[in-house]
């Protein structure tokens, strides 16, 4: 409870000190891009992280790592990977007005029947705000 107190009081004082003398409080829940698409016989659902964009009028060409949940049922026999696991990728998007389309690449690390391997996949998303 004493963390969460902690927590809370370092959250409310972000808030007012982020902010300038004269403009109003600004906050936002939703920011950023919501992307999900497919990868490796299996989906993935990432929201973009740091990246480095360039933005013309309504476009906004974007590369950036991409925290995400990769959703893929194991199909080897005996002991398994769980089928949503959290994984960080690498991609390209572009975005128009409010929808994305992304070219996301994840890394599989190797195992005792394949070599590590990039895979690459196709996403497409909503741009919140």
């Amino acid at each position: 409870m004493k963390k969460l107190l902690y927590g809370y009081g370092i959250f409310i004082s972000t808030l007012y000190f982020s902010q300038e003398k004269d403009s109003k409080l600004n906050v936002s829940f939703l920011d950023g891009i919501a992307v999900t698409g497919y990868v490796d016989h299996g989906a993935f659902l990432n929201f973009t992280g740091p990246n480095i964009n360039f933005t013309y009028k309504n476009t906004k060409l974007m590369i950036g790592m991409l925290p995400s949940l990769r959703i893929k049922k194991d199909q080897s026999s005996g002991t398994k990977n769980s089928t949503i696991m959290p994984t960080l990728g690498i991609g390209f998007a572009v975005i128009y007005k409010k929808i994305a389309l992304q070219i996301p690449f994840y890394y599989n690390t190797k195992t005792s029947t394949d070599s590590g391997s990039w895979k690459v996949g196709l996403g497409i998303g909503y741009k919140f705000k």
